[in-house]
């Protein structure tokens, strides 16, 4: 398959043609990208045992989002309200840093992350699916949700991914963004001369 006129990648061109182009500009604009995490990199679904939560499904292909975009020199962070030592442990593992917990005020710690990271709030993208994150997706220059939100999310939400929260809705952000950017192409090459590395 030929490369299209514009992108460096056919894939940039198969994404984008489905977005309007104000979504393209916002998503153009992003250089710090700011998850919530239950709804958003899982289901939202909470697993309980004796000793409290047991289980939280994470999805590799948003993993792997996620190191594409900091690997394209786009910033990270994650900003949850609930606090869970499983969550940590895949920061971790993902190396994304800050991942903040606990967190009730997240427009707040928000402002504050893209202070010091020398950004206005329009360059900054945040995806959320709750009422804890309408301050955020109301503020911020690129507001992305995914489609089991509330409605309310939805119309506030400058984007919504066609995939559910937990189940690549993330990864599809990720790739919105990179093609937007015009990095999408360059993570092909990098990923093919890189193959058998760690799995996300």
């Amino acid at each position: 398959m030929n490369e299209l006129p514009g992108f460096s990648h056919p894939a940039e061109a198969q994404i984008l043609a489905r977005i309007p182009e104000a979504v393209r500009e916002r998503a153009r604009a992003v250089r710090l990208m700011v998850f919530d995490v239950d709804g958003i990199l899982t289901d939202g679904s909470l697993w309980y045992g004796e000793q409290g939560e047991a289980v939280k499904p994470f999805n590799a292909l948003d993993g792997h989002g996620l190191r594409l975009l900091r690997e394209q020199g786009i910033r990270v962070a994650w900003v949850s309200g609930r606090k869970s030592a499983i969550t940590a442990r895949r920061a971790a593992e993902l190396g994304i840093a800050p991942a903040l917990q606990g967190v009730r005020d997240k427009i707040t710690t928000v402002e504050e992350l893209a202070r010091e990271a020398g950004l206005s709030l329009q360059a900054v993208g945040y995806m959320g699916d709750d009422i804890i994150d309408l301050p955020v997706l109301q503020r911020v220059g690129f507001a992305a949700s995914v489609p089991n939100a509330p409605f309310y999310i939805g119309q506030t939400a400058h984007w919504i991914s066609t995939l559910r929260g937990g189940a690549g809705a993330v990864r599809e952000c990720c790739d919105l963004i990179l093609a937007a950017q015009g990095r999408l192409g360059a993570c092909f090459t990098a990923s093919l001369s890189t193959l058998g590395g760690a799995i996300q």
